[in-house]
């Protein structure tokens, strides 16, 4: 059987520089997710200029985060070609660990800046998701991150382009397009998560991002070839993924219970510290423990002036 060659991994080359569609790709996601991102920032009263500040955190923390992650589960091939973690143009990047440098950076932005983080991750949200759909498209272009062996009957069955079908035929067999598995799954969460966001409340479309993901990226990872592995029995994104639901869950359980959170599309303006220091309706923050001793002192001290006015009153 006859087979049409596989598409070219590289974009652009330029002698001792080659540009792979790879990179061109994750990069594309980004800048189309900082773009939706940056527009709901404005939309919804945050200061002009800080999503522009913040993804440029993310982004190298995402990079970084991802590379080091697969990196870290392939040391026995790293720790003899040291040259070659630097190469992440050929790819190579765990979303979980982009996951884990994003978040990261996010959060120490957002400590340091005063912004609520369960706020900027909800605007975050749909972003990260549509990055992610877009992204895996650099995986077939480098015709990794698929499934395990199936027929060209199969393939046609799911009534997918030819240059799909081409793009499997790795090796002489064809394979589970996985990658476009996870690709749609991810479109379907992100139009799944701009029409939720606005009836949900503060910080619950950043976990339920997490849970929706996680879910469709535990199942998925059954059918690759290629995982990452703990020990020759678990699959690690699998793990990653039921302990982020896990997490997820409880921390939506935990705020839902403790705080009295307004809905995202109330709140316009920044957040501040609503929902960490207690019950409290409306988005308005709640007096933390030091304002009510000073007010409790207060009060006190002018007890105490009036009792002294009223003696003197007496005398």
């Amino acid at each position: 059987m006859f087979s049409t060659p596989p598409l070219n991994p590289v974009a652009l080359d330029l002698g001792p520089l080659e540009i792979h569609w790879y990179g061109i790709i994750i990069a594309a996601g980004m800048l189309l997710g900082f773009y939706i991102a940056n527009r709901e920032a404005d939309r919804r009263g945050l200061p002009e200029g800080m999503f522009m500040d913040l993804m440029f955190y993310i982004i190298i923390f995402s990079i970084i985060g991802a590379r080091l992650y697969y990196v870290v589960f392939q040391w026995e091939y790293y720790s003899r070609n040291l040259v070659d973690i630097i190469m992440i143009n050929e790819g190579g990047m765990a979303i979980h660990g982009g996951l884990i440098g994003g978040f990261l950076a996010g959060f120490i932005f957002c400590r340091v800046k005063g912004y609520s983080f369960f706020q900027v991750a909800d605007i975050a949200a749909p972003s990260l998701i549509l990055g992610q759909a877009i992204g895996r498209w650099g995986n077939f272009m480098n015709q990794e991150a698929h499934g395990g062996e199936v027929t060209r009957g199969f393939l046609e069955s799911l009534k997918l382009p030819e240059f799909i079908i081409n793009q499997m035929y790795i090796d002489g067999a064809y394979y589970h397009p996985t990658f476009l598995y996870e690709s749609l799954w991810n479109l379907l969460g992100f139009v799944i998560l701009m029409l939720l966001r606005p009836k949900l409340k503060i910080g619950q479309t950043m976990l339920l991002y997490l849970i929706y993901y996680s879910a469709g990226r535990f199942f998925i990872e059954g059918m690759r070839t290629d995982s990452l592995m703990i020990g020759d029995v678990l699959r690690t994104a699998q793990v990653i993924s039921i302990v982020l639901i896990a997490a997820a869950v409880v921390i939506w359980i935990y705020r839902e219970m403790k705080y009295d959170l307004p809905k995202y599309g109330n709140v316009h303006g920044i957040y501040g510290k609503a929902g960490r220091t207690g019950k409290q309706r409306g988005g308005q923050s709640a007096p933390s423990q030091k304002v009510k001793n000073r007010n409790q002192k207060n009060s006190n001290q002018n007890n105490r002036n009036k009792k002294n006015k009223n003696r003197k009153k007496g005398r």
